[in-house]
């Protein structure tokens, strides 16, 4: 982790960082601000517009989060400049998605629909088209919460991997296995 605790984070001109005391990192951009609590032997420096984080040893421990804050903060950075975003598709026969403000209503194969309620933070965008799978689209700045919320969309009903049916990423490559072999002769 220490090579990459050691690259510096460059920052884009709207973006402004803020170090209080107590190692309280907290970044502002035109996507929205994010903070984020930094462990007291870390320290965090800011010269021409470039962000560095520096280690006091080289302990087992402080090389580890070296590479932790670095990755945290620069997720941080790049998610109120540009902000991250995760697309769902929704593979089988009568799978629907469909969304009012922040309630995702999924039809999933299951007697019942299934209602998720998403977090204020992200932006929940749902699309069907004729002749394709139902597409869902989430934006939003943290990085973590994205994938948390995609995660568990995702876990509501997996890929199986036989036919591909489920909730899979955009792009994502699944695992097939071969069905049963032919009756016996």
């Amino acid at each position: 982790m220490s090579r990459i605790g050691k690259a510096p984070i460059n920052l884009p001109a709207n973006v402004q960082v803020n170090v209080s005391k107590g190692n309280l990192v907290t970044i502002k951009g035109p996507k929205g601000e994010l903070t984020q609590q930094v462990d007291t032997d870390i320290q965090v420096e800011m010269e021409d517009g470039i962000l560095h984080v520096k280690r006091p040893t080289d302990q087992k421990r402080h090389r580890a989060l070296h590479g932790l804050y670095r990755s945290l903060l620069n997720n941080m950075v790049q998610g109120v400049s540009q902000g991250f975003v995760k697309e769902l598709e929704l593979v089988g026969v009568g799978y629907r998605a469909s969304n009012t403000g922040q309630l995702l209503e999924l039809t999933l194969g299951y007697s019942h629909p299934i209602y998720f309620y998403l977090p204020e933070e992200i932006n929940v965008a749902t699309s069907q088209e004729k002749g394709k799978n139902p597409i869902i689209r989430l934006e939003c700045n943290d990085k973590q919460l994205i994938g948390q919320v995609a995660a568990k969309i995702r876990s509501l009903r997996k890929p199986e991997p036989y036919k591909g049916k489920g909730v899979k990423y955009v792009g994502e490559e699944l695992r097939r296995k071969a069905g049963k072999s032919a009756a016996k002769k």
